[in-house]
């Protein structure tokens, strides 16, 4: 599974492509940051943003985006670019038919180093070990985007599992209700 992680931003937004292998092998192919400057106007820096990520998901055609989900507890004005930039790259990603999953700070730290509450030292170190990379990534954009990837790589299976589960209860609902209108018509 080829995972497409993204951690948005309007000043930076980290960018990573890596490949999952059996079990939790994971491979990075590219890593990078989209930098915006903050005096440019919002529709400017969002469809930089835009182009370099539809670039990316051209050039490495992943099979699912995994984008780090937005906190209100954050600074206002943060939170709006950082929700801004993320649904520019949901919309791309839509428009390829590419799946998107959104996970928080804390799932993707507590998959990469098993503490949901990590700093993003720790966050980078367990990045730099799991990917066996020569240095560390930096910015922290681009590591949280390796890690993003990584998290979505290693829950993509118990995500599956969950969507099959939920879809087979509503398989079952449905067929109960069908059953109970039948019997109803029948009598």
């Amino acid at each position: 599974m080829r995972v497409m992680g993204v951690d948005p931003g309007l000043t930076r937004c980290g960018l990573s492509v890596i490949e999952g292998g059996s079990g939790r092998q994971v491979t990075a192919l590219d890593v990078d940051v989209v930098r915006t400057p903050s005096d440019a106007p919002l529709q400017t820096r969002l469809l930089r943003i835009s182009d370099t990520v539809e670039h990316w998901m051209d050039t490495h055609r992943p099979d699912v985006i995994a984008i780090e989900r937005v906190f209100a507890n954050q600074n206002a004005n943060t939170a709006m670019g950082t929700a801004q930039a993320g649904g520019v790259i949901a919309l791309a990603a839509a428009r390829r038919g590419i799946d998107v999953h959104f996970h928080t700070p804390s799932e993707v730290k507590a998959a990469v180093t098993g503490n949901g509450r990590a700093d993003k030292a720790q966050v980078t170190t367990m990045i730099t070990k799991i990917l066996a990379l020569q240095q560390k990534p930096t910015p922290a954009d681009a590591a949280d985007a390796l890690a993003l990837a990584i998290c979505h790589c290693w829950r993509a299976p118990m995500i599956a599992r969950m969507a099959e589960a939920e879809a087979e209860a509503k398989a079952a609902q449905a067929k109960r209700t069908y059953t109970a209108r039948l019997k109803a018509a029948r009598a």
